[in-house]
Parts: C-alpha cells; sequence; structure tokens
C-alpha cells in the first residue's frame, strides 16, 4: 500500500496552463465577491489622483462573466486592452517559421551551429544571455521573443543541454533586464512621466544593478547547464528528453552540416534580417535621445514623396516606433520574400504558413486566457482597492523602509496586473505622492516598480510572457518553479539590498 502512494505521488502532473489560469480567473472572481469595489478619480490623461479613493457599488463577477473573461482578453473591452495583436504575432511567427523550415535552410543553418559550438557551448550562452538582457532593459523586450524559441531550443539539446536552459536564457534574461531596466519607454519612461521626473534620474545606479543581476544570472544558469552536461540525468526535464528530441526535431538538426546551398544562405540572411529589423523597429530611439530622429526623418522624407510615399503608402510607421501590428507585418512579408527567394510553389507556401501557424495556436490562446484574469479584476472594480490598502500602509515611513515595502507592494500587484505600462498608469500617481510624504526620491520608486514587475513577470501564471514561453517550450510550470525559486529568492535580496542603499544616498 505504501509503495502504491508513492507511485501515485511520482506520478502527479500539474494541471495545464490553461486550467491553472482559468483557476485563477475563478478565484479573482470569488474575491470580487468579498473585497469592497472602489476606485480612484482620474485627470484629463487618465492618470490616478492620489487621496481620490471612494468604495462603489460592487460588481460581482458571476459564472457568466468568468467564462466571457478569456473572450474579453483576446478581443479587449473598454477597461481592457485584449491580447489579439500579441496572439496574432504569435501565429504569424508560427507561419514564418513553417515557411523557413520548408526550405531546409534551420535545419541545415542548426546543425552548423552545434558543431561550431562544441567545446564552447558557455560562451554561446554568456552572450545570448547578456543580449536579451540588454533588450529588456532598454526597450522591454518581452512577447515578441516567442520568436526565438523554436530557433534556440533545438542548439541547447543539440550540444547536450535541455529546453530549459533555452526558456532562462530567452525568457528569464530579458525579466531581468526588465527588473533593471535603464531607458525601456515602456516602464521607466510612463513610470517616470507619472511622478514627473526624466528618465535618466537614477540611470547610473539602475545601470549597476542591471550588470549585478544579469552576473547572477549567468553564474546560475551555468551553474545548471554545466551539471547536466556532466550527467543528462540531473536534467529536471529528462523524463520527457527523448520527447524533446522529436519534438523538436534535434537529431536531423545535430548531424554532421552539410553546406549551405547559395539560395539557402540568401533565406538564412532574410531570416536573421527579419529579426534585426524587428528590434531597430522596437528600439525607441528617440526617447533614447531625443536627437536620434534619422528613422523619423527617413519616413517623412518617403511617405511626403509624390511617388514613392504613393507606392509604399503615406501612414507607414518609422522604425523604432513599431509595435506588434508593424512586427506582425514584417513576418507575413518576409515569408512571402523568403517564398519567392525559395522558388516555393504556392501551395507548398500556403501549407507550410498554416502548419506553422497550427503548431503555435495553444500558446495564443493561452496568452489570452491569461488576460482574462485582468479582465475580472477591472470588471470586478477590485484593483482601485487594493491600490488604496498600499496608499494607507505606506504612507509616511522611512525612507528604506518605504522602499522595500513600496518594492513588495508593487510586486503582489504584479501578480494581478503583469503588463509593466498598465501597472505602472494604476499605481505611479498614488506611489509618487506617498514617497513625497516620505522623502523618497522618485527614482527610487520608479527602481522599486520596475525590479517588481521584472521578478514578478517570470514567476506569475497570470504573465503572457511566462506561460506562453513554457507552452512553447514544453516546459510545466512546477518544473519552473521547482527550477528557478532559489534565482528569484537571491534576486528579491539583492532587490531589497539595492533599494536601501540608493534610498540613503
Amino acid at each position: 500500500m505504501k509503495n502504491e502512494k508513492r507511485h501515485k505521488k511520482i506520478n502527479f502532473k500539474m494541471p495545464s496552463a490553461f486550467t491553472i489560469l482559468f483557476f485563477l480567473i475563478v478565484v479573482m472572481a470569488l474575491f470580487t465577491w468579498f473585497i469592497p469595489a472602489g476606485k480612484y478619480a482620474v485627470d484629463g490623461s487618465g492618470n490616478i489622483i492620489a487621496g481620490t479613493y471612494e468604495q462603489v457599488t460592487a460588481n460581482h463577477q458571476g459564472l457568466w462573466d468568468v467564462f466571457m473573461a478569456p473572450i474579453i482578453g483576446m478581443i479587449g473591452n473598454k477597461e481592457t486592452t485584449g491580447a489579439i495583436q500579441i496572439s496574432l504575432f504569435i501565429l504569424v511567427i508560427g507561419g514564418f517559421l513553417g515557411v523557413v523550415n520548408k526550405t531546409g535552410t534551420l535545419d541545415d543553418g542548426i546543425r552548423s551551429i552545434v558543431n561550431h559550438y562544441k567545446g564552447k557551448e558557455k560562451r554561446l550562452i554568456v552572450i545570448l544571455i547578456v543580449i536579451f538582457s540588454l533588450g529588456g532593459s532598454t526597450y522591454g523586450m518581452g512577447e515578441e521573443t516567442m520568436a526565438f524559441f523554436p530557433l534556440l531550443i533545438p542548439i541547447m539539446i543539440g550540444v547536450g543541454y535541455d529546453s530549459l536552459v533555452a526558456v532562462a536564457i530567452i525568457l528569464l534574461s530579458t525579466r531581468i533586464g526588465d527588473l533593471a531596466s535603464t531607458v525601456n519607454p515602456f516602464s521607466t519612461g510612463v513610470a517616470s512621466s507619472m511622478i514627473g521626473i526624466s528618465p535618466g534620474y537614477g540611470l547610473f545606479s539602475r545601470v549597476i544593478l542591471l550588470v549585478i543581476v544579469t552576473g547572477i544570472e549567468i553564474w546560475f544558469v551555468l551553474r545548471y547547464a554545466e551539471k547536466i552536461k556532466n550527467d543528462p540525468s540531473k536534467s529536471l526535464l529528462y523524463d520527457q528528453k527523448e520527447d524533446d528530441i522529436k519534438r523538436f526535431s534535434v537529431n536531423t538538426r545535430t548531424e554532421q552540416p552539410t553546406s549551405l546551398s547559395t539560395r539557402q544562405k540568401t533565406v538564412l540572411f532574410i531570416f536573421f534580417l527579419t529579426f534585426f529589423i524587428m528590434i531597430v523597429g522596437l528600439i525607441p530611439w528617440k526617447s533614447i535621445n531625443s536627437d536620434w530622429t534619422f528613422f523619423e526623418n527617413f519616413n517623412s522624407w518617403l511617405t511626403s514623396n509624390p511617388i514613392l510615399g504613393t507606392i509604399f503608402s503615406n501612414s507607414m510607421t518609422p522604425l523604432g516606433s513599431w509595435y506588434f501590428n508593424e512586427i506582425t507585418l514584417l513576418f507575413i512579408f518576409m515569408s512571402v520574400v523568403v517564398m519567392f527567394v525559395s522558388k516555393m510553389k504556392e501551395t507548398d507556401f500556403i501549407n507550410s504558413f498554416v502548419s506553422g501557424m497550427s503548431d503555435l495556436l495553444s500558446v495564443a490562446i493561452i496568452v489570452a486566457v491569461a488576460r482574462g484574469i485582468q479582465v475580472i479584476m477591472n470588471n470586478g472594480m477590485i484593483t482601485g482597492t487594493i491600490l488604496h490598502s498600499g496608499e494607507t500602509i505606506l504612507s509616511g515611513l522611512p525612507k528604506p523602509i518605504f522602499a522595500v515595502l513600496a518594492f513588495i507592494f508593487f510586486a503582489l500587484l504584479s501578480f494581478l496586473i503583469p503588463s509593466s505600462s498598465g501597472l505602472a498608469a494604476a499605481t505611479m500617481g498614488i506611489m509618487g505622492s506617498l514617497a513625497v510624504f516620505s522623502s523618497v526620491e522618485g527614482s527610487v520608486v520608479v527602481s522599486a516598480y520596475q525590479a517588481a514587475t521584472g521578478l514578478i513577470t517570470a514567476i506569475t501564471p497570470t504573465s503572457a510572457i511566462l506561460m506562453g514561453s513554457l507552452a512553447i517550450s514544453h516546459v510545466d510550470l512546477n518544473i519552473w518553479y521547482k527550477w528557478v525559486w532559489k534565482l528569484i529568492v537571491i534576486l528579491f535580496i539583492v532587490v531589497c539590498v539595492f533599494l536601501v542603499s540608493v534610498s540613503m544616498i
């Protein structure tokens, strides 16, 4: 009997991401029956005004609302922005990869990378972690990284690691970068503007924090990678190793590399050019430096030209101002370019594109279901009440205590509002006023806020970035928690020490 119980315990399987997220939607709906509804007055820009909280008539969320939440999470309403842009982008990424895979270019290219980095895998990990960390710190790289997982996972498995290492390199690095955002307009920029300070305030200290936390992540990931390299059975994904090899076509991608044909080299160039254009398009150059207006000037010249403006459209968006609509268009366009360059038949192109989309369909839907949690909170009008509790607790505290408690408060709210810009819009107006009462610099509050969003979006099931990344990588949430919890504790302590230090300067 004891052996039977032990066997059942060992074979316990974590519910799927869909089940976890729907359960959280139900829990949040129950909260709307117990947490008083409330709201704050807002100014002309929609920013919350501190000290204006008032209770309002409750809007309890029932069964209809629970089942409607994922739907609204996809399409949106006046209270909550829908996830349709992110979901469509994920599907198009799948289509683009399907078309590129049809040419065989990625298979041969990945085989070359794997063989090139044999014996130098650690160097590859360090380089990639630094790149993704800088992306998260400078322009808030997040959901758009979904495109990198199908590319990097076979490489990591091929050189003797597992897909968990790939998730750490991409997902965790962008969250680390977001934790120590330097010029990220979606966190540093929005939060700073909400309290009326320049995004440059506190920049030097945040650069130091970025170096520290990125170094800690590199140590943590390399330590795990080296352990499973020496003994594959120590991998937390060892039980699904064979499935992952088949799932990500690792065997076919790690044999002796064959020389790429001229056509394949062209497709590979287009592949990397696409990602380069995406990154350049997403970085807010003018927000980083007001003199960096090259792309805006070029776009104005192009669209105002009578001939070129008519051919390309006079409503084009300049690089540096792109978001999901523009990068989705980019991947669709580049898919067509690959079709012509590789001389692919129209039927093969359509079949490959649709097949690639279907591979990421579940990921696209998970993003919408995760957004449904915010829908319940906003419709149930409990976000304001939660904010008010923080306003009551934090007012008038000593500077170091205020800084740490503000970080904890932001962290708790980040579980419920995983959007960095959304959390800033909801809280910074209040927190900025409270900081004045405690004589805390506004830049310290900004640092506490973005450290919380970066840290918590790496672990909360309400984060579309996290759940989408794990779904596409076939890593269970409980496995992720088992692997990352020690690092989260270390980073939490480091951030607290950092905030105490900068608040006392």
